[in-house]
């Protein structure tokens, strides 16, 4: 989603702050805040504003600059302006505050703009100016946007004004999505920077490493970002290109456009440690990578950590880690010097001498202090924040403390930033915005956390939440399967109603892919818009429409063996305890259903085969058992409502069904209800639904209460949120009845 948060102390009190300011990640994480939506416009976005009301207000995407730039003007109007710090640590504030006072001088204009009551743009700039510690984090509701730098700009524009950087418990925070993206940034793994945090437009820095690396041939200008980058593979300008620890055929924006581009290209090598993901299909050389439990290196996280990662599973097979494979194809390609490592530990420690060459402290990035390490000192290394410098090897935990940055003068600059109308709109055609996503126990393109029976047990389908009175308008009911639109592409997912969804806006996780679904790429609907300056795509904002998805009927089938999906219309699959669970949907009616399912599901004849048929209903269902232990069913009806999967998944891990349990087989449920758990919520410890249903029931009023019950929500707590829920949903039907 798009927008800013504001959580008060006691939710992020782990930062140090007293208020902090932040994008949503997706709307479970603030769940935690909660009360009654004053207003939901379309195409909005939400403000939780804990200290100022209990509840939720939804401010409009392109609004963010507009809200930060009326607080930047307001700081200024009641003179709450850190001048000494000003003065002394900036430039730019006097052309920021004018482009602030030009475009939000009137705060019932932002307020308007931002589509919230009058008073709140009011209430949260005086709490903003009264609250000395303030942490601004934003994620990528601000980040990933065709205008996210002026976004990111504004919000740091804010914190520069009042001096609150450097200092404990505040300055602005970009939480990240990517794992070790502070590493990857500082080894140069962007095409628009060198090493180390040098510029790959600057000659002094080009010379540095030029010098170190001893390569005459530098690249003097930055390269393509990822979304060009496929455009010049697609018209012929890029004719080989590695990948490496990416799916981009999932993952980018307008996705369909980059597979086309991979299949132009004379050269594709990819790099991964799952041999069919929807990109390693189309490579000429697939090289078989370490994964994450066989790689030895460091990570860094977002607060600037240098940690080590440490092998703890063998290399399997073929597989090499990446820079083995590096080093080996450089040195075929006849570049011998400079690629002649043999263990991590070098690579670090090159790493760690480019980082201080010609560092006069103009660069933050300074390991100087790790250079020459032995590997018993590398092996041992405990994590260590950069800056490094020789006389403080303990790392640096604070940056900008004493209010010199990292411009030539040592000056921060505040940007001038004005508002921006977003690159699509909505229209007649594409009314809804798509906003795409993480869902709490997936990752990304799902190739290895899909594998997980209990990943995939909560949420185990690809879906779209909607408001539900958009649904109604559009005549979709919950748990339909419906097509999502865009001027890009289409896909096909199960309708949610969840209740958390702004009105006009949708929700798609992006982590479906070719693998686990038939049509559920989400990324093949996003419209390729970027940030000019960082390149970002508009991942949170693409028109788009919601409509029907027409099926003759619906089923699913758990089953111990793989089965070819060319049957259904459509279908997704999601991992089980020893089996595979498949959502599945068709056109064509079967004229003999029994035949049609032993054949899809192999029962040999003579097989033990348990069946129900109603062809009035449109219903169907078979169980095949051997030895008497499950060994798949298979439940066809012409609506989406079926029994619940959870109880006849339970089977699955028995070596035996008993008697009781093959008489309630063809219902889907247990003859004694109390026996189905249902639904999983808590991954953790795979507690279901009516478990924790029952223990409300009985008496749990609190999370502490269910935990102590059932575990639920005592490990990772991810989970919490929806326990939460749950209990809310209780004590709302209580006061009901």
């Amino acid at each position: 989603m798009h927008g800013v948060n504001v959580l008060s102390r006691g939710i992020v009190g782990d930062l140090g702050g007293e208020l902090v300011v932040a994008s949503p990640l997706y709307k479970q994480h603030f769940s935690l805040i909660t009360g009654r939506c004053l207003e939901e416009p379309e195409h909005a976005v939400p403000v939780y504003l804990a200290r100022i009301h209990e509840g939720q207000v939804w401010v409009r995407a392109e609004a963010v600059v507009t809200l930060f730039n009326g607080l930047l003007n307001w700081l200024a109007h009641e003179n709450r302006i850190d001048h000494r710090f000003v003065a002394q640590h900036t430039r730019g504030a006097a052309h920021a505050l004018l482009v602030a006072e030009n475009t939000a001088g009137d705060v019932d204009a932002v307020a308007r703009t931002c589509r919230v009551e009058r008073q709140l743009p009011r209430d949260f700039y005086a709490l903003f100016a009264g609250t000395e510690r303030v942490v601004t984090a934003f994620s990528q509701g601000v980040n990933q946007s065709s205008t996210g730098t002026d976004k990111a700009n504004s919000i740091i524009n804010a914190h520069l004004l009042t001096g609150r950087i450097g200092r404990p418990g505040m300055g602005p925070f970009s939480l990240t999505g990517q794992p070790n993206a502070m590493g990857g940034r500082e080894v140069g793994g962007m095409a628009n920077m060198l090493a180390a945090h040098m510029d790959i437009e600057n000659p002094g820095h080009r010379d540095v490493v030029r010098r170190l690396w001893q390569a005459p041939r530098l690249a003097q200008r930055p390269g393509l970002k990822a979304v060009d980058m496929f455009e010049a593979m697609h018209d012929g300008r890029i004719k080989a290109v590695w990948i490496i620890a990416t799916n981009p055929v999932v993952s980018l924006p307008n996705a369909d456009r980059a597979r086309e581009a991979l299949k132009c290209c004379e050269l594709v090598v990819v790099s991964d440690c799952v041999a069919r993901t929807d990109t390693a299909v189309l490579a000429h050389v697939l090289l078989p990578a370490a994964a994450w439990g066989e790689k030895d290196g460091t990570v860094t996280n977002s607060d600037r950590h240098i940690s080590r990662q440490r092998v703890f599973l063998p290399l399997p097979g073929a597989a090499r880690p990446d820079w083995w494979m590096v080093c080996e194809v450089a040195r075929r390609l006849g570049f011998e010097h400079g690629f002649e490592f043999t263990s991590p530990a070098q690579i670090f420690d090159e790493h760690a001498r480019l980082s201080c060459s010609g560092n006069d402290g103009s660069r933050a990035f300074d390991l100087a202090g790790m250079t020459a390490m032995s590997a018993a000192a590398y092996e041992h290394l405990a994590p260590v924040p950069w800056p490094v410098p020789v006389d403080q090897p303990g790392g640096t935990a604070r940056l900008f403390g004493d209010g010199r940055f990292y411009h030539s003068d040592r000056r921060a600059r505040l940007i001038g930033v004005r508002p921006r109308a977003l690159r699509h709109a909505p229209d007649e055609e594409y009314p809804l915005v798509l906003n795409t996503g993480r869902i709490r126990d997936q990752w990304h393109g799902m190739t290895r956390t899909g594998r997980s029976p209990r990943r995939a047990g909560h949420l185990p389908e690809p879906f779209v939440d909607m408001h539900p009175a958009d649904a109604l308008g559009f005549g979709l009911g919950n748990g339909a399967l419906v097509r999502v639109a865009t001027r890009r592409g289409r896909m096909v997912a199960r309708l949610r109603t969840s209740g958390e969804i702004a009105r006009r806006t949708i929700f798609v996780p992006i982590h479906w892919n070719g693998a686990t679904a038939s049509d559920a790429r989400v990324g093949a609907l996003v419209n390729p818009a970027v940030d000019a300056i960082s390149g970002e795509p508009e991942f949170k904002f693409t028109p788009a429409r919601v409509e029907p998805f027409v099926a003759s009927w619906h089923g699913f089938i758990l089953t111990r063996r793989p089965i070819a999906m060319e049957a259904f219309t459509w279908w997704a699959s999601a991992a089980g305890q020893d089996f595979q669970r498949y959502e599945v949907a068709g056109r064509r009616v079967p004229g003999d259903w029994s035949g049609w399912a032993s054949c899809l599901l192999g029962a040999a004849a003579g097989a033990d085969w348990l069946e129900y048929t109603d062809p009035s209903a449109g219903t169907y269902r078979a169980v095949h058992l051997q030895d008497e232990r499950l060994e798949s069913c298979v439940f066809i009806g012409t609506r989406p409502e079926l029994p619940s999967r959870a109880w006849l998944a339970s089977l699955f891990a028995k070596s035996a069904v008993s008697a009781q349990e093959r008489a309630a087989l063809l219902s889907g449920k247990p003859a004694n209800p109390a026996a189905a758990a249902g639904a999983t919520v808590c991954a953790c410890f795979n507690v279901g639904r009516n478990s924790i249903e029952a223990a409300i029931h009985a008496g749990c009023r609190d999370t502490a209460s269910l935990g102590a019950r059932l575990k639920a929500g005592t490990n990772c707590g991810s989970c919490v949120p929806e326990l939460q829920r749950m209990l809310a949903a209780r004590t709302a039907a209580t006061a009901t009845a």
